[in-house]
């Protein structure tokens, strides 16, 4: 048996990259990789990456969910922690180990001395992978900031010179390194960012490349588009390959995907809920949530002016409306590509087990907007602009107002828009917005009246329903949107390992070799 590869994952969120090279298995079913050390700074998600690189350990023992696992995923608290412990104390002890809550700060070596350490008698090939915090290169985190004189000193516009001293400390073979597509026109000091990047990236002696292209002359041709390559999800992001300069590797690129999934692949068996009305709803709403849809749907239907959409609004019925504010269960709705990526290991242990999917509290108001939002998409297959709203929907933010009285609707901030998410697309990008409101992800039935669950979003990152998301639902919210999806990492993890000459087919390779032998 091969021996692993050791990997270091850098601000490591609750471990999307890392999932996505952990779950890289050779022919043998072993995995490739092995994550020696994870560091994330912050509580929930370094709780959340230790759980699973705990999880890892116990599967593999005999390639099955223990019980115990499944205990606690149900019922978090905990007691059911400490069973799990004390049934696996080896395993979770490497789990502790291995994954580290601390704070990179540039020019504190500390970090890189001790990836070192975890080094030590390790000849074998070295890979780095993670994404330096990205709010500050963000285009709608500079837009914001426009005028803001503290953006150029910003901490996190240069938390890639902590990156760069593992680069430099461990000279590993092969690095990944994530970050939002703002990187390519952030400027820092009058000097545009990308430029000080691949500078210093060539100083500490390695080559870069892109993913998608065998040359790259542009800075977008390092851009990966995330739903070319099968994730449901229309994510955009910058993604360095860089490898040593002693190296003759020539990477492959990503492959694209001749099945785009969408949001009804992703979403096919997460069980339908219904929203409720938030606190200060509740204080002046006397109808219960089922008449007041009920009468939002008839209302809109009187005076959307729009045929198609009044017929489907007013079409709507008490037996339409889940009854459900939340699951703990899947449903049975059949199976697809992406089935056994997200209850493979779930379905063998014959559990129908589904965590952290429960519906948020909304403002009345914002129900009328939801139900209208996503039942116009699924008439016109695509979100209304803010000016196909009914008056009396529009927000009620200032600069809607203006751009009503100046005839501009079409230009209004994206902030003040609400957009749903169309069933037959990939969805638009899961942010860690997500965790201060759920306007720009309204689910598509409009009969559910929601923005989406943490389940649902981390399906559409593609995170396994396996994998437990800890602390409470704003954290959980942060940690699924800061993430790289990890069905996007297993096939970057691909491309790495055959780098290093071991073979491996992603997870779509096996699909697709698994639907031949059985046809």
């Amino acid at each position: 048996m091969s021996e692993k590869i050791r990997v270091i994952d850098l601000f490591a969120g609750p471990g999307g990259l890392g999932e996505g090279f952990s779950s890289l298995l050779d022919a043998d079913g072993e995995r490739i990789f092995q994550i020696v050390m994870s560091v994330e700074m912050e509580k929930s998600a370094h709780s959340t990456l230790r759980l699973r690189s705990f999880f890892r350990k116990i599967y593999d023992l005999h390639h099955r969910i223990p019980e115990q696992y499944l205990a606690y995923m149900a019922n978090p608290d905990a007691a059911h922690l400490e069973d799990l412990k004390k049934a696996f104390p080896d395993q979770w002890a490497y789990a502790d180990h291995e994954a580290v809550q601390g704070k990179l700060v540039e020019g504190d070596p500390s970090y890189v001395e001790e990836a070192k350490r975890r080094l030590v008698g390790y000849s074998g090939y070295t890979v780095i992978i993670g994404g330096p915090p990205c709010q500050a290169y963000s285009l709608v985190g500079r837009a914001r900031r426009t005028n803001d004189p503290t953006l150029q000193g910003d901490v996190k516009q240069t938390l890639y010179k902590c990156y760069l001293s593992f680069l430099e400390g461990l000279q590993p073979d092969i690095f990944v390194m994530e970050n939002v597509k703002g990187i390519l026109s952030a400027r820092l000091h009058n000097e545009g960012v990308l430029g000080m990047i691949r500078a210093d990236i060539d100083k500490a002696g390695y080559n870069l490349h892109s993913l998608v292209v065998d040359d790259p002359r542009r800075s977008s041709d390092y851009i990966v588009r995330s739903e070319q390559y099968g994730i449901p999800q229309a994510r955009h992001r910058v993604i360095l390959l860089g490898i040593r300069k002693d190296h003759d590797f020539v990477p492959d690129q990503l492959r694209p995907s001749h099945h785009p999934s969408t949001v009804r692949d992703a979403l096919l068996g997460i069980p339908s809920l219904r929203s409720d009305f938030s606190r200060r709803s509740r204080d002046y709403i006397k109808e219960n949530w089922d008449d007041y849809v009920l009468n939002a749907a008839r209302y809109e239907s009187l005076h959307c002016g729009d045929p198609q959409l009044a017929e489907q609004l007013s079409g709507l019925t008490a037996a339409d409306l889940p009854s459900m504010c939340y699951s703990d269960h899947i449903d049975d709705e059949g199976r697809n590509l992406l089935s056994d990526w997200y209850r493979g290991r779930l379905d063998d242990a014959g559990s129908r087990l589904l965590t952290n999917h429960a519906a948020r509290s909304h403002m009345a108001s914002d129900l009328d907007r939801y139900l209208f939002c996503a039942a116009y998409a699924a008439v016109h297959g695509k979100a209304a602009k803010l000016d196909d709203f009914p008056a009396y929907l529009l927000p009620n933010h200032r600069n809607v107002e203006q751009s009503v009285s100046e005839h501009r609707l079409k230009t209004v901030e994206f902030a003040d828009r609400f957009r749903p998410q169309l069933y037959d697309a990939p969805s638009t990008t899961i942010t860690s917005h997500i965790s201060k409101d759920g306007h720009y992800f309204i689910h598509p039935d409009f009969r559910q009246c929601r923005s989406l669950t943490v389940r649902e979003a981390a399906r559409l990152q593609t995170f396994p329903d396996d994998y437990f998301f800890e602390g409470n639902r704003t954290l959980q919210f942060q940690q699924v949107g800061n993430a790289v999806p990890p069905l996007l990492a297993n096939q970057i993890a691909q491309i790495v390992a055959r780098c290093l000459g071991r073979y491996a087919e992603n997870y779509f390779d096996a699909e697709a070799h698994r639907s031949d032998s059985n046809n």
